[in-house]
């Protein structure tokens, strides 16, 4: 059976492996059937990366892209909500909140649209907001890996309600073993309870699993400090 074009690129990318990914997408002579699929996964990539302005290029191009059937509509509406973000990362708040509006108004799956306004709230401090945003994901779908873990998250990093974030972030480990940002938020919460031994066994599984992330890599190095900090205190 012939390989569908973007098959090896998707492996790169389910891999964390963004950079392979997206040479292979950029590099494979796209049929027309597959250049939708192609450009939306450049455009995740080059997010993944933080490549924002480059992102937005070929985002764009799958929302200006006139689709054709319901799997095509399907993808469009998945790319409005990563612009969403990547509107917000980049300062064009008013996009984002357009993109969101209409996402809300043709019904599209709600979880996912709190998800997406519970992180841009995080990102612009309203943490209140967030809260409530993936609480209302939590009443929708209580087993919601993303909202389980990004509420874990945010209460650990606020220090609020740490033996609930423990147990959300657990949760969301236990549905998705394999995640860098599930073993991050666990290991991010152990260290905030002050269990450094714990905290660096998680992190360094996240590490491993993603060393390119820079927030993972900047938990796992705070952590190795704290310790040789308590070593230093005990000689």
């Amino acid at each position: 059976m012939e390989q569908h074009i973007s098959d090896k690129g998707l492996m790169f990318y389910r891999a964390g492996k963004y950079t392979e990914a997206l040479s292979y997408f950029l590099s494979s002579a796209a049929t027309e059937k597959d250049s939708l699929e192609s450009a939306y996964y450049i455009g995740l990539s080059y997010m993944k990366l933080h490549r924002y302005e480059e992102a937005l290029l070929y985002l764009e191009q799958v929302v200006t892209t006139v689709a054709a059937d319901d799997i095509a509509k399907e993808r469009l509406l998945q790319c409005r909500l990563v612009l969403a973000v990547v509107y917000t990362l980049t300062g064009r708040i008013r996009l984002a909140e357009f993109e969101l509006k209409s996402l809300k108004e043709s019904g599209y799956r709600p979880a996912a649209i709190f998800c997406t306004m519970a992180y841009i709230a995080w990102l612009q401090k309203k943490y209140d907001t967030c809260i409530s945003h993936y609480e209302k994901v939590l009443d929708l779908e209580p087993e919601n890996i993303t909202a389980l873990n990004g509420l874990g998250y945010v209460l650990a990093s606020l220090d609020r309600d740490l033996t609930r974030a423990l147990m959300l972030s657990k949760k969301a480990l236990d549905l998705n073993p394999e995640s860098a940002a599930c073993l991050d938020t666990v290991g991010w919460v152990y260290f905030k309870l002050g269990l450094l031994k714990e905290a660096e066994s998680f992190l360094k599984k996240a590490r491993d699993r993603d060393p390119s992330h820079p927030e993972i890599a900047d938990h796992f190095q705070i952590v190795l400090d704290a310790r040789d900090s308590d070593l230093e205190a005990y000689k």
